[in-house]
C-alpha cells in the first residue's frame, strides 16, 4: 500500500540528530525521497549510530546528505538547487535546523554574539528555507491536486509563550510563528502550504541544557499536563500530517505538539 508521501521530494534540515532525523525516517516510511541537510551526517546525540540517509538507505528508501548551514542563505539555495537536480523537483521542505541556548540569562546579560547567532540560525534559517523552497515549487508542474509544495517550519511553545532567561530563542522562534503566517498569505494563491509545528520539551541533545539536574527536569516535565517529555516521533508524525493530502486545507497554521504545555496560557 502506498504511504501518504509516496515519491514526494522532501528536504529535511537538521536532520542529523533527534527531531529532525525523526521526520526523515518518517518520510521515508511514508514513501519520500530524502535529501537530509545538515552541519554534518553523523548524529550529534549518537555519533556511533548511522548516518540518517545512510540508515533510510539500508530499509529500502531514497536519501542523500547535502552540508548546509542554515544561516548562509547561498548554501540554502545550492541546497535546493540540488534537490531540485537530483531529483527532479521539490515537494516538501522541513525547515528543522535550529540552536538550542547554552546557558540562561537575563536580557541585559545577553551577549550581542549569541543574539545576532541564535537569530541567523533560527530565524534567518527558516527565511531562507521558505525563500527558496517556494522559488522552486513555482517554477515546477504542480501536483494533480493543484498543490505546488508544502513548506514545514520548527517554532516552539517558547515562539507561543515567553520564558525568563531566553529571550533571543523565543524572539527568534516567535518570528518563526509569525513569519509562517505572513509566508501562508503570499503562498496561498500558488497552492503552496505554509505551517509550522511547536514542540514543547522533547526528550533531545538539544533540550539537555535546559534539563541541568533530574530536579529540573522534573519540573520540567510537570509542566506539561500529560506529565513527562515529548519524543522526536511525536513531531514527526504531525510533519507526515501537514506534508500529506490529509493538510489539504490547512495553511498558516502553528500547531504546538506539547502534551498541554499551551492549553493552560493566555
Amino acid at each position: 500500500m502506498p504511504g501518504r508521501l509516496t515519491d514526494k521530494v522532501a528536504i529535511v534540515t537538521g536532520a542529523s540528530s533527534g527531531i529532525g532525523r525523526a521526520i526523515s525516517l518518517h518520510y521515508a516510511s511514508e514513501g519520500a525521497k530524502l535529501v537530509c541537510a545538515d552541519l554534518q551526517p553523523a548524529p550529534l546525540d549518537s555519533p556511533n549510530e548511522p548516518p540518517t540517509h545512510e540508515l533510510i538507505a539500508s530499509t529500502g528508501g531514497t536519501a542523500i546528505f547535502h552540508p548546509t548551514d542554515v544561516s548562509d542563505a547561498t548554501q540554502v539555495s545550492q541546497l535546493v538547487a540540488t534537490a531540485a537536480a537530483h531529483y527532479g523537483r521539490l515537494d516538501i521542505m522541513v525547515n528543522n535546523a535550529g540552536i538550542g541556548v547554552a546557558a540562561a540569562a537575563p536580557i541585559w546579560d545577553l551577549a550581542l554574539a549569541d543574539w545576532e547567532r541564535m537569530q541567523a540560525v533560527n530565524l534567518s534559517g527558516v527565511f531562507h528555507g521558505i525563500k527558496f523552497a517556494s522559488a522552486q515549487m513555482l517554477r515546477q508542474p504542480p501536483h494533480a491536486s493543484g498543490d505546488r509544495g508544502w513548506i514545514i517550519n520548527a517554532a516552539s511553545i517558547l515562539g507561543l509563550a515567553g520564558q525568563s532567561g531566553v529571550a533571543a530563542y523565543c524572539a527568534a522562534k516567535g518570528g518563526v510563528v509569525n513569519l509562517t503566517r505572513a509566508a501562508a498569505l503570499d503562498c496561498a494563491p500558488q497552492r503552496i502550504h505554509v505551517n509550522a509545528f511547536a514542540p514543547g520539551y522533547t526528550g533531545t541533545a538539544m533540550t539537555a541544557n535546559f534539563f541541568g539536574d533530574e530536579g529540573t527536569r522534573g519540573q520540567l516535565e510537570g509542566m506539561h499536563p500529560f506529565r513527562g517529555l515529548g519524543e522526536p516521533e511525536d513531531l514527526a508524525r504531525v510533519c507526515v500530517f501537514l506534508a500529506s493530502e490529509d493538510a489539504r486545507w490547512v495553511t498558516g497554521a502553528t500547531i504546538p505538539v506539547d502534551g498541554g504545555f499551551m492549553a493552560g496560557k493566555f
